[in-house]
């Protein structure tokens, strides 16, 4: 079998200028970064033309070790539609370094469905993760010199928040001790992964240059030793992380393998993040087409669920439909099949394993969302194990369609894009529901969510945690904005649960939040569930070891 990098060198990659001319864009409008990639100004956001487009979100049963394919669905959805006569483009996260160099090898889909050009997205792209990891470190390097330069006036913090990041897979930074040298002052600090940045958030949720600047103004920082909050206004260099970010606010526009548009912007994990593309470029792909597929990241448990109660609740987007991705692997998988084992037929396990797609359904028609599920197919496949899922999901209500669009490009997701395309004419747009109001407490926010959505039986808070809420009610008492902020959990993506190891549609479990993290810039309040870690390890044989340049040609990121 081909891999995507061969794949991706066979098809014929047209001038960006031409890309853009198919949108309607004046190409003297864009800024190019090479041949194939470019930046589109916010001029041509149109709020009357989005009220009129069709928001598309994809997203998936909870994933595996044995892949779901969530990137490659959202983009052959969207060749699927022009093939069958809709004007569709894809709007989705740019990949981060650290799992490509980690565990994956690339994140721009794959086979004949895949955003290009492959390598340049999966590496540096147009420098927007740069920016990011320059901007959040920027702060980082101004903080500690504030606290340098004015310790002799007696100023001095209680609490330091806001860490260093970096977009590399490194355990060793999770933990550090910083100002060893010289007259600098020691302290411990850390990294965590540039998608779990506070300025990747603020970055996918600004909705102007200035509403960047807003945000960046309010980030944070610490609790000061006379426990006043001290933010990046108070450094007075807003204005500058602003300027480090002008480019990368704006949304990257390429192609695909079937030479339609695609935007790539921002890039949140969703187990650690809220895990969506910028607002502005799916307001963007909203403005210049009919149709737009966008991905939330892991299950619909996690960005899913983020995308409406942070995403759409904050930019006021009203999606039309939800496509569930799953796999006949990663169902078996789930209903208790060994992962060696996960290839060959094994009718009982899938029929366990269908719970868990059961559960991301009732989830998402909570939202007040049609759903249809397709059915990644997967050349180990028998007719008999489609069949099973199809039949399921006609029994419950839903549609069904099967995707083969990583061997078939648009013509292997007419089925899929029939099935959406019928499904939104069928329906008309209802609000969203959303799991928890604004004026709930923290609390009740996380609790709603894990109960909910998750199952949980039992929400418990640790002593970080609650101390960390107390004091957001006394340090913040009379910012009522702060109460109205959403809650982006943290959690494990492989379970429902905060145990990685608990597959399937578990019940009657217990979520513990570990702590909690104030973000007035993103505006949100981030709950720590588990173990998680906001810096990922690599794995024992990283991806990083089969990449290399073979006679001028990148191998190893597919």
């Amino acid at each position: 079998m081909k891999t995507d990098i061969q794949i991706a060198r066979e098809c014929q990659l047209r001038p960006i200028s031409e890309i853009a001319a198919q949108l309607g864009i004046n190409p003297e409008t864009i800024e190019p970064y090479g041949r194939h990639m470019a930046k589109v100004p916010l001029t041509l956001i149109d709020e009357n033309r989005i009220r009129q487009s069709k928001l598309i979100l994809v997203t998936a049963i909870s994933p595996t070790k044995a892949g779901i394919g969530k990137t490659t669905v959202s983009i052959g959805l969207a060749l699927g539609l022009n093939r069958i006569g809709k004007k569709a483009v894809v709007a989705l996260r740019e990949p981060s370094l650290g799992p490509c160099f980690g565990m994956k090898g690339g994140a721009a889909g794959g086979g004949y469905a895949q955003v290009l050009p492959m390598e340049k997205i999966n590496l540096h792209f147009t420098g927007d993760f740069h920016a990011v990891t320059s901007a959040h470190n920027m702060i980082a390097a101004l903080l500690d010199n504030y606290l340098y330069q004015h310790r002799k006036e007696g100023f001095a913090m209680r609490e330091i928040y806001w860490k260093r990041v970096l977009d590399v897979n490194d355990r060793s930074l999770r933990h550090i001790v910083i100002g060893l040298q010289g007259d600098g002052i020691a302290r411990e600090s850390g990294f965590d992964i540039t998608p779990a940045s506070e300025i990747m958030a603020i970055l996918c949720l600004a909705t102007s240059e200035q509403d960047l600047q807003r945000r960046i103004e309010n980030i944070l920082l610490g609790i000061t030793s006379e426990g006043r909050p001290f933010r990046v206004k108070d450094l007075g260099a807003a204005g500058a992380i602003t300027v480090l970010l002008r480019d990368a606010l704006c949304p990257n526009l390429v192609q695909t393998t079937e030479q339609t548009p695609a935007f790539v912007h921002g890039g949140p994990f969703a187990n650690i993040a809220h895990g969506c593309s910028t607002v502005l470029a799916t307001k963007m792909a909203m403005s210049l087409s009919d149709y737009v597929v966008t991905e939330a990241g892991f299950g619909a448990d996690l960005g899913g669920e983020k995308f409406f109660d942070i995403k759409c609740r904050k930019a006021g987007l009203t999606p039309r439909l939800v496509v569930i991705v799953a796999t006949t692997q990663g169902l078996k998988m789930h209903g208790g099949v060994a992962l060696a084992d996960i290839k060959e037929p094994n009718a009982k396990g899938l029929a366990e394993g269908l719970k868990n797609l059961d559960r991301h359904i009732r989830n998402m028609q909570g939202f007040g969302q049609p759903v249809v599920v397709t059915l990644n197919r997967y050349a180990t496949d028998t007719a008999e194990e489609i069949d099973t899922v199809r039949r399921h999901c006609e029994e419950a209500g839903v549609g069904f369609a099967v995707n083969e669009s990583f061997l078939k490009g648009g013509e292997g997701a007419t089925e899929l894009a029939q099935v959406v395309a019928d499904s939104i004419d069928r329906s008309q747009p209802q609000p969203l529901k959303f799991v928890y109001d604004n004026e709930d407490s923290v609390k009740e926010k996380i609790e709603k969510v894990c109960k909910q959505i998750y199952g949980a039986a039992k929400v418990t808070f640790s002593k970080a945690a609650t101390q960390q809420l107390e004091a957001i009610a006394t340090t913040f008492a009379a910012d009522t904005a702060i109460s109205h902020y959403p809650v982006c959990i943290a959690k494990t993506q492989y379970s429902f649960s905060a145990d990685a190891t608990n597959y399937g549609s578990p019940e009657g479990f217990t979520i513990s939040i570990k702590d909690i993290i104030l973000n007035c810039g993103s505006e949100m309040i981030v709950a720590i569930a588990g173990d998680m870690l906001r810096m990922p390890g690599l794995p024992k044989s990283p991806q990083a070891e089969r990449i290399f340049i073979s006679n001028g040609e990148i191998e190893g990121l597919s």
